[in-house]
C-alpha cells in the first residue's frame, strides 16, 4: 500500500503547495521544514546530478535511481516526473511499475515527442492525442495504487482550446490529475480549472511562461495544488554564486552577511547521529 497522504490531501479539497526537490540536501531541508509531499523534478534532478539540460537526455534508469534515492532520503510522499514515459507503450508500462515499486505516490507523464524539452522552453513537439491516450491507458492499467498525472504541453502550439481538448481526452482515458503546462495568464488558468472535475495542478516555475501567483490566488482560481520545481534550485544557485564571488574576490570563507546552515545541525540532519550511535555501540 502506497503512502496515502497525496490522496488524502486531494480528497480534502484544500489547496496545498509542493516544493520541487533538486538534490538530497533539498530533500532533507524540506523534511526539516515539515513538507509532507514533495515533487521530484526531472529538470532539476538532471541538472543537479548530471549537469545536463532537461531535453530528453536522462534515461529511465537514471531517473528511477534518482527517484528511489529521493524516496529513501525523504519522509514525504513523492510526486515524480517521468517525462514521456521514456519511450513507447511498453516503456510506459515498465516506467510505471518501476516508479511504483520505488514508492512514488504519483507519476507525471507528458504528451511531447521524444526527446522532450522543458515545458517552458521552445521547440516542443507533441504526439497525437490518440498516442497519449494510449499511454495513459497503459499507465492506469499498470499501476496498482499510484496516481497518474497527465500533462499537456499544447498551449504554445495549439492554444488554450487545444490544451483543453487534450486534457478532456486524457481525463476520459483515466488520468487522476490533469496538468496544463505553461499557461500564460490567470484567465487561462481559471478556464482550465473550471473545465474539469478531476484535480488540476499548477506549475509555478520561476522565470517560466506562467505567472507565479501566491497560494491563496491559486486556490481561488480552482487548482488542487501547485508545484514549485525551480524555487530551491534557483535560490541555492544564486546563494552559491554570491558566496563564491566573495571567496574569489575577498578570500572570505565565512561571510557574516550570508545565511549559512549550522554545521552540527546539518550533520545531524543528514544522518550522522545514527553513525555516531553505531560507533558508540560497535567501535573497538
Amino acid at each position: 500500500m502506497l503512502d496515502s497522504r497525496l490522496r488524502d490531501r486531494l480528497a480534502s479539497g484544500d489547496f496545498f503547495v509542493v516544493p520541487g526537490i533538486h538534490d538530497m540536501i533539498a530533500a532533507v531541508v524540506a523534511d526539516r521544514v515539515g513538507f509532507d509531499i514533495v515533487y521530484g523534478s526531472g529538470y532539476w534532478l538532471t541538472a543537479s546530478a548530471s549537469g545536463l539540460p532537461d531535453a530528453g537526455i536522462a534515461t529511465y534508469t537514471q531517473m528511477l535511481d534518482r527517484m528511489t534515492t529521493l524516496k529513501r532520503t525523504s519522509s514525504a510522499a513523492l510526486i515524480a516526473d517521468a517525462d514521456t514515459g521514456f519511450g513507447g507503450l511498453l516503456n510506459v508500462h515498465h516506467t510505471v511499475k518501476g516508479y511504483e515499486a520505488a514508492g512514488v505516490s504519483a507519476i507525471q507523464i507528458e504528451d511531447q515527442e521524444f526527446p522532450k524539452k522543458c515545458g517552458h522552453t521552445p521547440f516542443k513537439r507533441l504526439v497525437p492525442i490518440e498516442d497519449m491516450v494510449e499511454k495513459i491507458k497503459v499507465a492506469v492499467d499498470a499501476r496498482e495504487d499510484m496516481l497518474v498525472i497527465a500533462r499537456t504541453d499544447a498551449r504554445q502550439s495549439e492554444g488554450l482550446d487545444g490544451t483543453l481538448r487534450r486534457l478532456e481526452a486524457y481525463a476520459k482515458a483515466g488520468a487522476d490529475i490533469l496538468f496544463p503546462e505553461a499557461l500564460t495568464s490567470e484567465e487561462e488558468m481559471r478556464q482550465a480549472c473550471l473545465a474539469f472535475e478531476q484535480p488540476v495542478m499548477a506549475n509555478m516555475a520561476n522565470g517560466g511562461l506562467t505567472p507565479v501567483l501566491k497560494g491563496d490566488v491559486l486556490a481561488d482560481i480552482g487548482y488542487a495544488f501547485a508545484i514549485y520545481p525551480s524555487l530551491t534550485s534557483l535560490i541555492a544557485a544564486s546563494a552559491m554564486e554570491t558566496a563564491l564571488i566573495r571567496l574569489r574576490d575577498e578570500g572570505d570563507g565565512e561571510p557574516a552577511d550570508l545565511p549559512m546552515f549550522d554545521f552540527k545541525t546539518f550533520c545531524e540532519m543528514i544522518g550522522f547521529a545514527d553513525v555516531w550511535a553505531f560507533e558508540k555501540k560497535w567501535a573497538k
